[in-house]
C-alpha cells in the first residue's frame, strides 16, 4: 500500500474535489480535469484533505492507490497553479510562430512542419526560439512538448535542434583525420 496515499493530500482553498461513481471531478481557478478512478477505490475531502482508500473486498486495486494518488495530486496542482515546460530552439533560421491554433516550426525542413495545438494549451513565444507550454493537463502539456522535441531532436555533434531549457545534451567529437 502507497505509504503517501495513506497521509493523504492537502487542498487549497480554491479547489474543490467532488467523487462521481467513477470520476473525481477537481475544479479550480485555471479550469477542471477529471480523472477516472478504478472500481474499489473511494476519494473523500475531509477538513481540507483528500483522503484515498480501498472499498472493503477490493483488494485488486490495492496496487493503484499510489498511482491515482499521482494523478488526483497532479490534477489538483494543475488546476490551482499549472504546470509549465519550455523548449528553446538551436540552430541557424530555427524558430517557431504562432498562428491561430497552429504552431509552425521552421527547422531547416522542406516542407512546412505544423502541429495543431490543443484549445486547453497556451503557446507563448520569446524571441522566436524560446516556447513556453503552459496548461493545467500535466500529462497534455509533457505530450505536447514532447512531441515538438521529436521533430528535430538535438544532434550530438553541434547541439542543433529543439531542446528542453536546462536539458544536457552531450556532445561527440567529430571525425579526425588519420595521419599516415
Amino acid at each position: 500500500m502507497s505509504r503517501l496515499a495513506k497521509k493523504g493530500l492537502a487542498l487549497p482553498k480554491s479547489v474543490e474535489v467532488k467523487q462521481e461513481a467513477t470520476k473525481v471531478l477537481v475544479k479550480g481557478p485555471k479550469g477542471q480535469l477529471e480523472v477516472l478512478v478504478k472500481e474499489g477505490l473511494h476519494v473523500a475531502v475531509q477538513e481540507g484533505e483528500v483522503k484515498i482508500s480501498l472499498i472493503e473486498g477490493s483488494a485488486l486495486a490495492l496496487p493503484f492507490l499510489g498511482l491515482y494518488f499521482s494523478l488526483i495530486k497532479n490534477a489538483i496542482i494543475g488546476v490551482s497553479e499549472g504546470f509549465e515546460k519550455k523548449i528553446q530552439l538551436i540552430g541557424v533560421g530555427f524558430r517557431a510562430v504562432v498562428a491561430g491554433n497552429k504552431l509552425d516550426l521552421k527547422m531547416n525542413f522542406s516542407h512546412p512542419c505544423q502541429l495543431i495545438v490543443p484549445s486547453d494549451l497556451k503557446i507563448a513565444i520569446e524571441k522566436s526560439t524560446l516556447i513556453t507550454i503552459s496548461g493545467c493537463d500535466k500529462r497534455q502539456v509533457g505530450e505536447f512538448a514532447a512531441a515538438i522535441r521529436a521533430k528535430r531532436p538535438p544532434e550530438p555533434y553541434k547541439g542543433k535542434g529543439a531542446r528542453y531549457v536546462g536539458e544536457y545534451v552531450r556532445k561527440k567529437a567529430g571525425k579526425t583525420a588519420k595521419g599516415k
